[in-house]
């Protein structure tokens, strides 16, 4: 592999989000790459006219509103470390294919991210984004697996290479 010029790192601001982020920071600091952080916000549907006593457009804007301070705040905090920084907002109900889109728009040459440790019914309920990145990512994907029974600490994730073309 060669050393990735963007370093993707989705981010919804839980713990484990936060130990791949600062994975994926260590990452573009050894290798001089850029970090790029991604939130999605989850698109809503457009009510009928009729009965639309709730702007979902005002809404939806205030989510993102809300999301890109909640990366800045986190972009300013790597860029004082000297690490080139962008940020970027996506709307999908599709989690998953929106940080992909994004990734292939900015020509990602590596995903971090990490995995809240779901298993059995949990697993199945909800899906996970991680794994169908990792099984339709074009580029290299670094899991960072989560203890499902506890919030490990930084040094006690494990990270997990999984390479998807």
């Amino acid at each position: 592999m060669k050393a990735p010029k963007v370093i993707l790192a989705p981010v919804d601001f839980s713990a484990h989000s936060d130990d791949a982020l600062n994975e994926a920071a260590d990452l573009a600091v050894l290798f001089g790459s850029q970090l790029l952080l991604v939130n999605v916000v989850a698109a809503l549907p457009k009510l009928p006219s009729t009965g639309a006593f709730f702007h979902e457009a005002e809404y939806e804007g205030e989510l993102h509103k809300e999301s890109q301070k909640r990366l800045d705040s986190l972009s300013q905090k790597y860029a004082a470390k000297g690490i080139a920084v962008r940020t970027e907002v996506g709307t999908a109900n599709d989690v998953p294919m929106e940080i992909l889109r994004i990734g292939e728009h900015n020509a990602a040459d590596l995903i971090v991210i990490a995995t809240h440790g779901m298993t059995g019914w949990r697993q199945l309920a909800f899906g996970s984004v991680t794994d169908k990145v990792v099984r339709l990512a074009t580029c290299p994907v670094l899991v960072l697996r989560a203890n499902p029974a506890a919030k490990p600490s930084s040094s006690e994730a494990k990270p997990t290479v999984a390479a998807a073309r």
